[in-house]
């Protein structure tokens, strides 16, 4: 190959090489580039034209310049706005920079020309078929180049030009490029552009099946997509809708049935969304639709309006229930304030008393009087928490807890809620739900209830909470600092009476198909029935015995054909069978080691007949009965009293050297216990030592102390009616109980004298008769 040597300036190219018999546009703005194109311009328009190395460098030093480059004429130059010139350059031949002669204010170089040879080889001649192939394969793959542009490069003869012209074609670094520069020699060209070639077609392959794949996705997606417009319009028509929109616009819908709190509303319309994104068949698809069925079906802000009318309300709960005079009166109580502001938070109401009461009821009748929903959730068992609070929804088949299935039920957030049999309730590993109940029934915070379910604050402040237990000592006593305690003790006979007559004897003959006219009861028939065939606080035992009589006059209206059946206390046995509890009376006259007591029990009050009888022995204090601890420390404290103070009740000073003493309470199948029969007891072993009786017409109750004095003691409502029950005139009672009088009917009250005591020198004197009597 010709070379010759020649000096011409220097136009270094950024990012882009010429290659022989390449016409190109260059835009040129760097002052050093403008000086070569004037001095080129002003001498024989010659230029050579070299690549960067870096294309971001603006002022390239020689070794920042590849050698290898192209001498190009200027075809045309034009000065754009801006002080850049655009040139037109037309590549002529390769050349070699063998030195910088001058580098202000251009670079003038010192260069070696190459000719291109003219003769072929039969190697050549291969590589150029090879090359040209090749290049018309990349042309219909890339499709960039027109059909065109490739004849007219195709039609070329010469190797050396056919190669430089497909180079010029190529989208190729710059790197590539060079290297098919440097390539001097013919054949080394070929081979270089035919490997170009080959890597270029390699990754138009890759290109074309990642496109083909694409293409089908997009088909198969646009496909889809197009169907489902296409049946989203034809449901249109029909009125139809498919499954999954129908229910996304229904919840949309039913939320627009009730105002939410701003942070609940976010909630649903995020659930929504959420379900509207998912595939149906997914799992989480099923626990979203149960959350948002939850979330709207509780009653945010639903609320039912009170009937405020007080006279209308004391009607109905007269209407309801005979007594339980101070339940009453606090419902009227809560209306009257609710008449004057809404903004009363809703009481937290405990009735506590004995089963068969009418707790229940009553609770209904409330909700019935004020004209509010009602719900009933017991406790009774309950011991998981999340029975109280609900599971969090990350357990399978997780639900909210027992409050606001409740509220849900109701469908108004002000309902009378009832929590029954609270006193009932354990706890264990699950976790402790009446600490639970603590932020259910804690005005102060049940505006804010957080269910682990539901998971946002449910406002219970509007909530009438009615809460029922038999026994007070079992409620765990946080839980009963937050609630307002009505003791509803238990009914007097003649309550029984009236409630019988005004309720239960209608009630049933109503459920068993009967009519007034065909069973008539006695008022004596419902008393008998109380006293002989009953022996509880409330009312279901009497309710059971009124309704199996009712099923007898049934079957003799059925089976006998009678019109009419009267129910008496001469022919009561015949409907009943014989009476299963003696009519316990007072004792009919004074005996000496004989003493009356009063006890309470869960059923109502009872009296407990004490018996004491001294025999010769050596002190041993003998007690029978099923009595418990507590009655036992009682009778030890009454004998250790009595032991101090012999001298002053005129019994020996040795006398428990040389005497037994056997106290016994009958019935001793029934335990027995309880701090209230102190002074019944030792009254009893005062009688037996010094041998005056103990009145017959008289009964008692208190605890005693080592010192002689008289404790205060509890159910004395209950104790009081049993007495009155059985006859009693008189009653011994602690002065400290005075205030639980009180609490009785009028009818007990005027009929038993009440003497009130401190000391057992006082409970001796009133109850001891004396000796000259």
């Amino acid at each position: 190959m010709e070379s010759k040597k020649r000096t011409i300036p220097l136009l270094p190219l950024r990012g882009i090489l010429v290659f022989p018999y390449m016409i190109i546009h260059l835009d040129v703005g760097r002052e050093k580039s403008i000086s070569a194109l004037e001095e080129a311009m002003v001498d024989d328009r010659m230029i050579m034209l070299a690549a960067q190395k870096d294309a971001q460098n603006d002022n390239p030093e020689p070794d920042d310049i590849f050698t290898v480059g192209t001498v190009a004429e200027i075809k045309q130059l034009l000065k754009l706005p801006g002080g850049t010139i655009r040139v037109l350059v037309e590549g002529l031949h390769r050349a070699e920079i063998v030195g910088y002669s001058d580098m202000e204010p251009y670079y003038q170089v010192e260069i070696r020309e190459f000719e291109e040879p003219q003769g072929k080889t039969a190697e050549v001649e291969a590589l150029t078929r090879t090359a040209v192939n090749q290049f018309e394969q990349w042309v219909k793959l890339s499709k960039k180049i027109p059909p065109e542009t490739l004849v007219s490069v195709v039609v070329v003869e010469e190797p050396g030009r056919l190669t430089d012209l497909i180079a010029s074609h190529l989208s190729l670094k710059v790197e590539d490029k060079q290297a098919l520069l440097d390539a001097i020699d013919v054949q080394e060209r070929l081979e270089k552009l035919c490997e170009i070639l080959g890597r270029e077609m390699e990754i138009l392959e890759l290109e074309k099946k990642i496109n083909v794949r694409v293409r089908k996705q997009m088909e198969k997606t646009q496909k889809e997509y197009y169907l489902r417009e296409q049946l989203k319009a034809i449901q249109k028509e029909l009125g139809d809708k498919d499954d999954r929109t129908a229910e996304v616009d229904e919840y949309r819908e039913r939320m627009k049935e009730q105002e939410f709190p701003k942070d609940v509303l976010e909630k649903i319309q995020k659930e929504i969304e959420r379900l509207e994104k998912m595939p149906p068949m997914v799992a989480e698809s099923a626990v979203i639709r149960t959350y948002l069925d939850w979330l709207l079906a509780l009653p945010w802000s639903k609320e039912s309006e009170d009937r405020l009318d007080i006279d209308v309300a004391e009607g109905t709960l007269e209407e309801d229930h005979y007594g339980l005079e101070k339940v009453k009166e606090r419902i009227l109580e809560y209306l009257s304030i609710r008449k004057l502001t809404a903004q009363m938070k809703g009481p937290i109401l405990c009735l506590v008393g004995p089963p068969g009461v009418g707790k229940t009821s009553l609770a209904r009748s409330v909700a019935r009087a004020m004209e509010r929903k009602f719900v009933r959730v017991s406790l009774g068992g309950v011991r998981d928490e999340a029975e109280i609070r609900g599971h969090r929804r990350t357990y399978v088949g997780a639900l909210p807890g027992r409050i606001v299935q409740g509220m849900r039920t109701a469908g108004s957030k002000n309902p009378v809620f009832l929590l029954d049999e609270i006193d009932k309730m354990s706890a264990d590993f699950r976790g402790d739900p009446s600490s639970a109940l603590l932020e259910v029934l804690d005005p102060e915070q049940n505006n804010t209830f957080s269910d682990h379910y539901v998971e946002l604050p449910f406002d219970l402040s509007r909530v009438l909470w009615i809460v029922t237990a038999n026994v007070m000592h079992n409620i765990p006593r946080p839980l009963l600092d937050r609630m307002e305690i009505i003791n509803i003790p238990g009914y007097t006979e003649e309550e029984k009476v009236q409630i019988a007559k005004r309720y239960l004897v209608d009630k049933q003959i109503k459920d068993h198909g009967l009519t007034n006219k065909q069973i008539v009861f006695s008022e004596g028939t419902l008393q008998k029935v109380i006293r002989e065939y009953t022996r509880e606080a409330g009312v279901r035992g009497l309710e059971r015995n009124i309704a199996a009589i009712c099923r007898k006059v049934a079957r003799q209206i059925v089976q006998n054909k009678k019109k009419s059946v009267r129910v008496t206390a001469q022919n009561l046995h015949t409907f009943l069978g014989t009476q299963k509890y003696r009519n316990r009376q007072a004792e009919l006259e004074d005996q000496v080691g004989v003493s009356t007591g009063l006890a309470w029990t869960e059923v109502g009050g009872d009296v407990l007949a004490t018996e004491v009888t001294v025999m010769k022995g050596k002190g041993t204090l003998l007690l029978t009965g099923q009595l418990g601890e507590v009655m036992r420390e009682s009778a030890q404290a009454g004998f250790s009293y009595i032991r101090s103070r012999a001298a002053e009740l005129g019994i020996e000073a040795d006398f428990q050297e040389k005497t037994d003493i056997h106290i016994h309470l009958p019935e001793g199948a029934i335990p027995k216990d309880g701090p209230s029969a102190g002074i019944t007891m030792a009254t009893a072993v005062v009688s037996a030592l010094t041998g005056r009786a103990v009145r017959s017409d008289l009964a008692m109750t208190g605890e005693i102390t080592l010192r002689g004095r008289v404790l205060p003691v509890g159910g004395i409502k209950e104790k009081m009616l049993a007495a009155h029950r059985i006859g009693i005139k008189t009653i011994l009672m602690p002065k400290e109980n005075k205030r639980d009088l009180e609490e009785l009917p009028a009818n007990v009250k005027k009929a038993i004298e009440f003497i009130l005591v401190e000391h057992m020198d006082e409970v001796l004197e009133s109850a001891l008769v004396k000796p000259n009597e």
